[in-house]
């Protein structure tokens, strides 16, 4: 990710959009399906039946928890939102913003010496989008740290 770009105006929202869409299409499929299911089978009892709504509605929200990666980047810094945490970060706290090839996933390199994933930008369908993201929070975060992290 060595190429540098201006930093986008604030603020802003990355997220894997095509790998959402997939992903919550796919919630509502499965979700509609069992729930037909419950309803056509004759030979259900109603616990049955509930149990099928049940598992369809587990099933979706699992996939809807997938969906839910984003980073939100404001004036006062990014808010990484992964499948099931949330952490607010000051644009002071991010050394470096790192996606090599082969990585799932943008990693932050934060001031305490540790490193966030941040699942909202990730390269999996859209690999040229993901760059593109993870090039535009780099320069963002490069710009409001002050310093150049290379």
């Amino acid at each position: 990710m060595p190429e540098s770009s201006a930093p986008p105006a604030l603020p802003v929202t990355f997220r894997p959009g095509r790998t959402r869409a997939v992903l919550l299409a796919a919630a509502a499929a499965i979700f509609a399906v069992l729930v037909v299911i419950a309803v056509i089978l004759p030979d259900l009892n109603p616990g049955e039946r509930v149990s099928f709504v049940f598992t369809g509605a587990l099933l979706s929200g699992a996939l809807v928890l997938l969906s839910r990666p984003k980073v939100v980047a404001d004036e006062s810094g990014v808010t990484v939102v992964n499948i099931a945490t949330r952490r607010r970060l000051a644009w002071a706290e991010i050394v470096q913003v790192n996606l090599r090839p082969g990585d799932p996933w943008v990693f932050l390199n934060l001031t305490d010496g540790t490193s966030l994933p941040a699942l909202g930008i990730q390269p999996g369908i859209a690999k040229q989008q993901a760059i593109s993201d993870a090039r535009a929070l780099r320069a963002l975060a490069d710009a409001r740290s002050g310093s150049e992290h290379g």
